[in-house]
């Protein structure tokens, strides 16, 4: 591949990982963002389905939450890029095969509307993403130790998987890794190469992603330490490096990634606790900052979210300390297009906490704005129609 070809794909990586390009490009700091919420229904919480609620970026301020649709167990969630529709993974327990749910997005009102669901292929779908083109949902199936590619229509429903590719082999923790556990699945910026983190395996599973067929071709994988647990994944928006948290040892892997051959190469692996901390906690989230400078993971047991300082020449993180306040449980956290607000769901006090962030430090102040949601376990955001 000629330089010229490898400047054109980091400058796509670059525009696609800055708040998802196109949306960063219309998101102003004035503007007014529909946040939609993933939860756990019954038995596990008390929530309905997916919620809704409003946040000024210009106050910080927060409408409270309504039910935007009645649906079970829609614990992981991703907007298509028209912002038309959005879809859901259906984390049914005690099935062979869980479900990816497609809804219509009402842009006058907010509210879903099911079009249709589809199997995910495996038991307990736990994470999914669509490619950049909006052509197709990846989901990985934390149960069945499995990963699933699945086009989606014109009118936003979704077809029969195209793709279903079956992890096999275990790791060192018997009580944790006797199987595979697909834990999230994430595309580079060029859908070239999907990444799949299994819990199960101790690897970072690297796929080709062939996005006119929908189908997924092994490249090869990326290891982590034995007992890790990898979880969930994101790139730098530079495109140059990518970052797994590991549940089990509640650490961050940083990797630099070549976007020609979808390889990840470890450049080192840090704590997310304080060494202070002696009690029993696992991490959940890890979110890159839209500048670069920035990135977060979230502890459940030490209820906290780390805060580390990204080296930009080396993709290096340095520990910058931990934001406490009023989080509990942090299963997932996002922050908004513009880099001002991180997003904090607290599965197990029901709610979304709002803090500002520092653009110089990366430090996280709270704004004072509570959201209360039932069962809260992921957030995402766009900008609401003018």
């Amino acid at each position: 591949m000629t330089a010229i070809v490898r400047g054109l794909f980091a400058t796509t990586a670059f525009l696609w990982a800055v708040g998802f390009a196109s949306q960063a490009d219309e998101v102003k700091k004035d503007d007014k963002l529909w946040v939609y919420i993933g939860t756990y229904t019954p038995a596990k919480g008390k929530s309905e389905g997916i919620y809704r609620f409003e946040l000024d970026l210009a106050t910080g301020k927060a409408s409270k939450a309504v039910l935007a649709v009645k649906t079970k167990d829609p614990s992981f969630l991703a907007i298509h890029p028209n912002h038309k529709f959005l879809y859901a993974v259906g984390e049914f327990e005690g099935k062979k095969a869980g479900a990816i749910s497609a809804f219509a997005l009402d842009s006058k009102t907010g509210d879903l509307t099911l079009l249709n669901q589809q199997s995910s292929g495996g038991a307990g779908p736990c994470h999914l993403v669509l490619d950049k083109a909006g052509k197709h949902v990846l989901a990985a199936n934390y149960g069945g130790g499995s990963a699933c590619v699945l086009p989606i229509g014109e009118d936003g429903k979704l077809g029969k998987a195209s793709a279903i590719v079956q992890h096999k082999g275990s790791s060192a923790d018997k009580s944790r890794q006797e199987a595979p556990h697909a834990h999230s699945i994430n595309l580079d910026a060029a859908n070239r190469y999907a990444f799949v983190a299994d819990l199960g395996l101790d690897k970072v599973m690297i796929y080709r992603f062939d996005l006119a067929r929908g189908t997924f071709k092994f490249n090869g994988a990326a290891h982590v330490a034995p007992a890790s647990g990898p979880r969930h994944f994101a790139f730098h928006p530079n495109g140059k490096f990518a970052y797994v948290i590991n549940e089990m040892k509640n650490t961050v892997t940083a990797f630099s990634y070549d976007a020609e051959t979808g390889a990840l190469k470890t450049i080192q692996t840090v704590p997310t606790l304080p060494e202070s901390f002696k009690g029993d906690s696992s991490t959940a989230e890890v979110v890159v900052h839209p500048s670069g400078k920035f990135l977060y993971g979230s502890n459940r047991g030490h209820n906290s979210l780390a805060i580390f300082a990204v080296d930009a020449t080396t993709g290096k993180l340095v520990p910058r300390g931990h934001q406490a306040e009023n989080i509990k449980t942090p299963r997932n956290f996002a922050i908004d297009p513009t880099g001002t607000y991180l997003l904090s769901a607290n599965q197990e006090s029901g709610s979304v906490i709002i803090f500002r962030i520092d653009q110089e430090t990366g430090d996280l102040t709270p704004t004072g704005t509570v959201v209360d949601v039932p069962s809260p376990v992921c957030v995402r955001m766009i900008r609401k129609p003018q």
